[in-house]
């Protein structure tokens, strides 16, 4: 998905939806960046996205995350080439791919927009039984079990919420992504999750943490660890308190985007500058 395109040399803004989502969960947010006259990319990837607004299928056969993260570089590297900067942005797994790609591309990226960021599936709405699943990683298991979303499906809004239950039942994909998820995706960003861990202090391009108090997928656990490990200067951590996983479709989806062109406005330019307040 790609928004009305502004004047090459300026600011492109990469976005990466979820795991087994599609760019329609970014929709809203790119919509208002291309107002404020940014050039946004939303893509899809193999064996990462379930297809653009709700079509396709999931993809159950082997990809690594190593495989996603090359074509979400090479998404970078395209836009690099015509504009005179990136910022990288993402959801969930879409925001430990950015933040990834930011440790590996340094200075490259102009900015990072880190939204509930997937650090430690430790959310309220998370079964108990998720401590079994890394038995099943080794195992033939990994290629034969799905998880099955579950309700909340990572949103407050109940009117966007029933829109999404009845997407799932029906096509067994919405809006919010695959109704199932294959073990074999968990694991890839599992592996992917203790690589970023490791490598956050490298990040050092201003980063942008939007997390909501009531997650119900990853606590604020994740985002704080990301605020405190990162060794951007500018750095600013935003937190919500009306919506759940899905943040940029929830209550305060809003909220989301005016935080994040506010953010951008000054790590654009002034990169240089201090550490922002937290933001309840």
């Amino acid at each position: 998905m790609t928004f009305q395109q502004s004047p090459p040399g300026e600011v492109a803004v990469l976005l990466i939806h979820g795991l087994y989502s599609n760019p329609a969960e970014m929709s809203p947010l790119g919509k208002i960046l291309e107002k404020a006259g940014y050039h946004v990319r939303i893509p899809e990837f193999s064996g990462y996205s379930v297809g653009e607004g709700g079509c396709g299928s999931v993809p159950y056969a082997a990809h690594t995350w190593e495989a996603w993260y090359a074509e979400v570089e090479r998404e970078f590297t395209r836009l690099q080439a015509s504009y005179r900067q990136v910022v990288v942005g993402g959801l969930c797994i879409g925001a430990d791919l950015a933040l990834h790609l930011a440790a590996r591309q340094g200075a490259r990226v102009a900015a990072v927009i880190a939204l509930a960021t997937t650090l430690f599936y430790d959310g309220w709405s998370i079964p108990w039984y998720r401590f079994l699943l890394p038995l099943g990683y080794y195992t033939p298991l990994r290629h034969l079990y799905t998880y099955r979303e579950r309700y909340p499906f990572g949103l407050k809004n109940p009117r966007m919420r029933a829109r999404v239950s009845r997407d799932m039942e029906a096509r067994q994909i919405s809006d919010a992504g695959a109704a199932h998820l294959p073990m074999n995706g968990i694991y890839q960003a599992r592996r992917l999750i203790g690589t970023l861990k490791r490598e956050l202090p490298e990040v050092g391009s201003p980063t942008l943490v939007i997390h909501s108090r009531e997650d119900d997928v990853a606590s604020l656990r994740s985002a704080n660890f990301v605020y405190h490990h990162v060794s951007a200067e500018l750095r600013r951590r935003v937190v919500l308190d009306d919506s759940y996983h899905i943040i940029t479709l929830d209550n305060e989806r809003r909220r989301v985007a005016d935080e994040t062109l506010k953010f951008l406005n000054q790590a654009l330019a002034n990169p240089q500058t201090a550490t922002l307040p937290v933001a309840a």
